[in-house]
């Protein structure tokens, strides 16, 4: 039993840093002691803090299945991951978590088919799941990867992309870039339109992660393929800052984001307001 207070953090020591794209870097974190800060499922965010600049929300990028630590992939987009970006191998952060509610992996996407959408940075928060699937491969079935992103440059996890999740039996990976580059032999296209092209039939489960305009279009796009709103499952993660349901930043209509979320079905978000 974890009786770790929610809000007491741990600290953190990040002992590696990987450039995944020109704004994109994934941190390595431990404890002081080499452990892992605490155990997570797929799809659940921590709140990592720089003393003295502030705090924010992440996803955790690596899967539960890695026992040795904790990777966040972040972008570079304001004052506290501009901080993170410019931190170095050894330096001390603090970590609490973990907070949300998980993809259900280990209930309803059982036996099922995978259906992962991702744009840009809307990789980082599905690369646990993908590689908590990747694990315990035996308990799903086909597993489809449709990935796009501005420019080949902006691809995360790249490297793993092509030299692992490509080489699995029963994965297939789709990428694509929206605009034409020369050293890129792939598809082009934005993501919306690409799985539609794809055409995937309905018997799946799907996971879209993305900037909200590609989450509106794509889930659009797979209505028209036929899927239901129950079969699409989609992560939100603006606005937290307590994690627990008290500061109220997060609340939006009847849920909090913090704790009904970051996971939800899609149909579940049509009784949300619409700002959202």
């Amino acid at each position: 039993m974890d009786n770790r207070e929610p809000l007491m953090p741990t600290i953190g020591v990040v002992t590696d840093i990987r450039i995944d794209t020109p704004d994109v870097k994934t941190f390595r974190v431990v404890t002081p002691d080499g452990k892992k800060a605490f155990e997570h499922k797929p799809g659940q965010c921590a709140m990592l803090s720089i003393p003295g600049v502030g705090e924010a929300m992440f996803s955790i990028t690596s899967s539960p299945t890695n026992e040795e630590y904790m990777e966040f992939s972040i972008k570079k987009c304001g004052c506290v991951t501009e901080w993170l970006h410019s931190m170095e191998v050894g330096q001390e952060i603090t970590i609490r978590g973990p907070y949300g509610h998980p993809f259900p992996v280990d209930t309803e996407f059982v036996g099922k088919d995978m259906l992962f959408i991702a744009g840009g940075i809307g990789l980082a928060p599905l690369r646990s799941v993908i590689n908590y699937c990747r694990h315990y491969r035996d308990r799903y079935g086909k597993i489809d990867i449709v990935y796009g992103s501005r420019s080949m440059q902006d691809l995360v996890d790249y490297q793993e992309i092509i030299n692992e999740w490509e080489k699995d039996a029963g994965v297939e990976v789709h990428l694509t870039i929206d605009r034409e580059q020369p050293e890129w032999t792939g598809h082009v296209g934005f993501v919306p339109n690409y799985v539609k092209e794809l055409g995937f039939d309905t018997n799946k489960v799907a996971i879209l992660c993305g900037p909200p305009i590609m989450i509106k279009f794509t889930l659009a796009g797979l209505i028209e393929l036929g899927f239901d709103k129950t079969q699409v499952y989609t992560t939100l993660e603006l606005r937290m800052k307590c994690g627990i349901g008290k500061c109220g930043r997060c609340n939006v209509g009847a849920k909090y984001v913090c704790k009904d979320g970051p996971v939800f079905r899609c149909d579940q978000l049509d009784e949300l307001p619409n700002e959202y």
